[in-house]
């Protein structure tokens, strides 16, 4: 039966996420097929991003943890995304634009080189391309995906121009919106955040100083995230979530007047705001798969949720799922079971589900913790906040969980013992 099989795993979708579960999967010793609906040359994706970065950053960044960067190296990707562009960040600053809280973290107090990396998604993506290279991955482009059948042997996936392919698990690794999540006919819950997030690169006065600052103001929160610019230390990729109101009339503004409205919402923490790309306005949508799997199905990263960018966990809760169902159905086929049977599937739901609807709840609450104007409500909020930075072992422990480096981890994340 299995030899009639066109792979043992089809991941479709070939962003971050899906070329991550790819690798793993392949790593892992699966015969993996890789689709994805736009077209791709892996075989160009470094020059392409070598020509696109003499022209300005990326406006997509990740703030990658230490998790990440561990996925990214066991996969062979992690070499080329540092020669293309990786930006450490050594410290973050997060304060209360409405109060006097305010939390500062730092790498060597935790006798670490760095809290994380901020990544240009451009460069992620061509580092994991030039992994899969190196590999016997298939790759099908520009390819659509019309109906999808389950049966004993697994799913079959039939394509728009006829062709049927087959195998023992489909992994969903398509985004928000994602195709192959709706046929598989996967419940979700969302809502409107009632946000829109700005992002773009802006140049400022003064050096970032390699460090994440956060300010939570009135309407959501700003973020400055470090761009490794060759030493000036100039650059830093911004997200600015608030009102679709406030969003559409920061939108409306030339440069100049949003440098200077962005430089005075930023309370000129690193000087005048000098300069500005190109500037995008996304809608934020919390969403959440009611569960993960159907027989020999699995879905992970985006297109089983997504949520608010206040904390930069998205592509790492999505790395993580791919980590953890690769770890999943590879134990399961070394104990001779069925890597599509619903029994070896809830493992990985059980883990990966109950982790992300933590961060969820985790970044709803402070979504509307730091979006209330009650008087109160900030007294608490701005007292929390100082006893939090007067209490370094607390939140040190915190940190160290959000970069990667404490709690359950499958382990493609965890770093090598040192011997």
């Amino acid at each position: 039966m299995t030899a009639a099989l066109d792979a043992d795993v089809i991941v479709v979708g070939a962003g971050m996420v899906g070329l991550t579960a790819a690798l793993a999967m392949h790593q892992a010793g699966f015969n993996v097929l890789l689709l994805e609906q736009r077209a791709l040359q892996p075989e160009q994706a470094v020059a392409d991003v070598e020509a696109a970065s003499q022209q300005g950053f990326d406006p997509r960044v990740s703030a990658l943890t230490c998790a990440s960067q561990q996925i990214f190296s066991a996969l062979g990707a992690w070499p080329t995304m540092q020669a293309l562009r990786v930006s450490p960040y050594t410290d973050m600053d997060v304060w209360d634009g409405q109060g006097t809280g305010q939390v500062q973290f730092s790498a060597a107090a935790l006798h670490e080189p760095c809290l994380g990396h901020i990544v240009e998604n451009r460069v992620t993506v061509a580092g994991l391309c030039q992994a899969l290279e190196l590999t016997g991955i298939r790759l099908l482009t520009e390819i659509t995906i019309s109906t999808m059948r389950q049966h004993a042997a697994g799913r079959t996936l039939v394509l728009d121009d006829g062709r049927e392919l087959t195998a023992q698990l489909v992994v969903a690794a398509d985004g928000a919106h994602s195709h192959i999540r709706q046929l598989a006919g996967l419940p979700m819950c969302e809502w409107d955040y009632g946000h829109h997030a700005i992002v773009t690169t802006v140049e400022t006065e003064r050096s970032h100083q390699t460090t994440a600052w956060q300010r939570f103001t009135e309407d959501g929160p700003l973020a400055f995230l470090p761009l490794n610019d060759g030493g000036v230390n100039q650059h830093s990729s911004i997200v600015w979530s608030t009102s679709p109101q406030h969003a559409n009339a920061l939108m409306a503004l030339d440069d100049s007047a949003f440098c200077q409205v962005l430089g005075k919402a930023f309370e000129h923490r690193l000087g005048q705001v000098e300069a500005t790309a190109e500037r995008y306005a996304v809608p934020l949508r919390q969403r959440h798969a009611q569960y993960y799997i159907k027989p020999a199905f699995a879905v992970i990263g985006d297109a089983a949720h997504t949520i608010h960018p206040l904390a930069g966990q998205g592509v790492n809760l999505g790395l993580l799922d791919a980590a953890q169902l690769t770890e999943v159905v590879q134990q399961a086929k070394q104990r001779g079971e069925d890597i599509g049977s619903v029994t070896v599937l809830r493992r990985f739901q059980r883990v990966r589900q109950s982790e992300n609807l933590k961060m969820t709840a985790a970044m709803e609450g402070f979504k509307q913790l730091f979006g209330q104007q009650n008087g109160w409500l900030g007294l608490l909020r701005n007292t929390g906040m100082h006893v939090f930075q007067r209490a370094p072992s607390v939140k040190n422990h915190l940190v160290l969980q959000a970069m990667g480096l404490r709690g359950a981890l499958p382990e493609l994340a965890k770093r090598p013992v040192k011997l």
